[in-house]
Order: C-alpha cells, then sequence, then structure tokens
C-alpha cells in the first residue's frame, strides 16, 4: 500500500522517540511505501485537493532515521491511506487543514484521524461528553465563576484549552495570593476561555496516557510520573515514563469511549487519566508509542498498522 503522513519537518522530529517515526518504520517493514507532506504543500485546485510529497526509506539510525527519494504531486486520494499526525498548536492554519482534508475526503481520501473529527473533539472540552468519568471540571473565562470553584475546591489546576506538553498549566490553591494574576494572564483578561480542574493528588503515580486503537485500548500504558516539586507529569515537562498495564478503571474508561470515538474516524486516540479521572482526549498526534513498546515489549506501532491495513483492505 502507499501511505502518506502530514508531519512536521523531518529533521525536527526526534526519531528515536517520535511515534510517527515508529508507525513508518512499521509499515515500511511490511513492504508498504511511505510518503511524507508538509502541512503547507496542500493545495486545493480542480476540484481536488493535491501536495507534494516526498517518498522516504525509513532506517533504524536515529539520526540519519530516513533516506530521501523522488517528490511527486499527488491528489490524496491516490494514497491508500493519509496520517495527519501534524502536532498543535490548533490555530487558524491547522483549521484550515482540517477544511481541505475534508474535501479530500469528499474525494475520497481516506484520512485518519478524520479531519471533521480531529476539528471537532477539542483536547480538553470533549471530556464534558463523558462526565461519568471525569474529574469535577469547569470551562470558563468569567472571574467570578473561576475565583468560585476555586474557593469551592479549594486547590485547582488551571490550564489553556489549546496548550500541548504540560505548557502553562498552573496549580491554584484556594488561599494562593497569585490566583487572581493566573486567571487574568490565562483567561487574557477575560477574552479568552480555559478550564479548571479539581486538583488530584494521584498525579503523583503518574498522569497516564493510554492509547485506543481502533476502539480497543492498547494494554499499557504510559504513567507520566512528575519530578520533584512539580505537578505536571507531561514528559515536556520533565516527566519519568514508566509503561504499566492498565487497571480495571483504565480498561472502563478506555473501553467506553473507544467505540464512540473509532465510529467518529478518530482511529488512534490517546486518552489522559489520573487516579480513576479521565482528564482529556488527545485526537491530533497522540504519542508514547516507542516509550511503551520499548518498556513493555507490546508493539503499539504493530496494532496501528494492522488496524490501518484492516481500514483500507
Amino acid at each position: 500500500m502507499r501511505f502518506a503522513f502530514i508531519v512536521d519537518p523531518l529533521d525536527a522530529l526526534k526519531a528515536y522517540k517520535d511515534s510517527s517515526v515508529a508507525m513508518m518504520r512499521e509499515a515500511a517493514r511490511r513492504g508498504h511505501e511511505i510518503w511524507t507532506i508538509q502541512r503547507e504543500h496542500l493545495v486545493w485546485e480542480d476540484g481536488a485537493v493535491r501536495a507534494q510529497a516526498l517518498r522516504i526509506e525509513p532506517q533504524s539510525e536515529s539520526h540519519d532515521w530516513y533516506v530521501p527519494h523522488q517528490t511527486q504531486r499527488f491528489a490524496l486520494q491516490e494514497f491508500d491511506a493519509v496520517l495527519m499526525r501534524q502536532d498543535p498548536p490548533f490555530d487558524m492554519e491547522y483549521v484550515t487543514a482540517t477544511w481541505l482534508l475534508e474535501r479530500a475526503v469528499a474525494a475520497g481520501a481516506r484520512i485518519f484521524n478524520d479531519p471533521r473529527a480531529i476539528r471537532d473533539h477539542s483536547e480538553k472540552v470533549s471530556i464534558a461528553e463523558f462526565p461519568q468519568y471525569t474529574a469535577d471540571t469547569q470551562i470558563a473565562r468569567d472571574a467570578a465563576a473561576l475565583n468560585a470553584f476555586i474557593d469551592t475546591h479549594r486547590d485547582v489546576v488551571l490550564k489553556p484549552l489549546d496548550g500541548m506538553g504540560g505548557s502553562s498549566i498552573f496549580r491554584v490553591r484556594h488561599d494562593d495570593p497569585n490566583r487572581n494574576v493566573v486567571i487574568e494572564v490565562l483567561t487574557q483578561q477575560g477574552a479568552r476561555t480555559i478550564m479548571a480542574q479539581r486538583y488530584l493528588p494521584a498525579i503523583t503515580d503518574g498522569d497516564k496516557r493510554i492509547l485506543i486503537i481502533d476502539g480497543k485500548p492498547v494494554p499499557y500504558c504510559l504513567a507520566r510520573i512528575p519530578m520533584a516539586g512539580e505537578t505536571r507529569g507531561n514528559l515536556a515537562a520533565g516527566g519519568t515514563p514508566e509503561a504499566r498495564p492498565l487497571t480495571a478503571r483504565d480498561r472502563e474508561i478506555a473501553e467506553g469511549l473507544g467505540p464512540i470515538l473509532a465510529a467518529r474516524g478518530l482511529l488512534l486516540v490517546g486518552i489522559d487519566v489520573i487516579g480513576d479521572s479521565l482528564t482529556e482526549i488527545n485526537v491530533t498526534s497522540p504519542t508514547c508509542f516507542v516509550e511503551i513498546t520499548q518498556q513493555s515489549g507490546f508493539d503499539v506501532a504493530a496494532m496501528l498498522i494492522d488496524a490501518l491495513e484492516k481500514r483500507c483492505a
């Protein structure tokens, strides 16, 4: 098959741990053609979405991890599948890309994750659809409402709706003298909606990334354990990764969400769970393939390519 990956610049990818690279390597190992596309090369014209694509041959090395071959212009429906793996920020250019990719789907392209589903699922706000799994949460930009939430729960986490990697996440206690400043900064003086969640002490045991592939959970999660003095477990914020088997509650959440999300065209989802509570549903470019595989021995990339082949059969 011929697979295209819409990714960040190839030389900027950290091949030793990048999930997209792991997918490419596994697909190439099975004999599939691997093509890569930069988002800025998407063009709609003459009724089709086209892009200049580069065919590569993935290598096992971490630095020179690919051999480039020819470039060629394709309509996206000429690929057996296109995988949208561009990292956020989820700005208007990202939204525009989903509009273009949606036109490609209408013309017959198979795109994963489905561009409309990516656009319609805020990675933070989408947990509101599943309150049975979440901790106490508020989504607001009104300072009075946010302050009331802090007063009620005494210890909360505030975060922007479009962040990633733990950026701009604050833990705020009811007696924090800087609480109003934090709210002002995050909401941009009331112009921007943010999320507040009750602080979950279980974060000390890790912020668990659970991967769901075509509706089914990977049997191991990656617990990202905060470093000393830190409340964020994100690997980008210095968290320590530890692969673990899913708990009964992890499975309950993942199996509850999985079929619903898969039916919407979300082939790969990464949910975040702290303790027993769902905190985020990641649909843009979920990661942690390599860490889970290295520590548990379970080949996550193989499970993903199995599902992709099945979808394209």
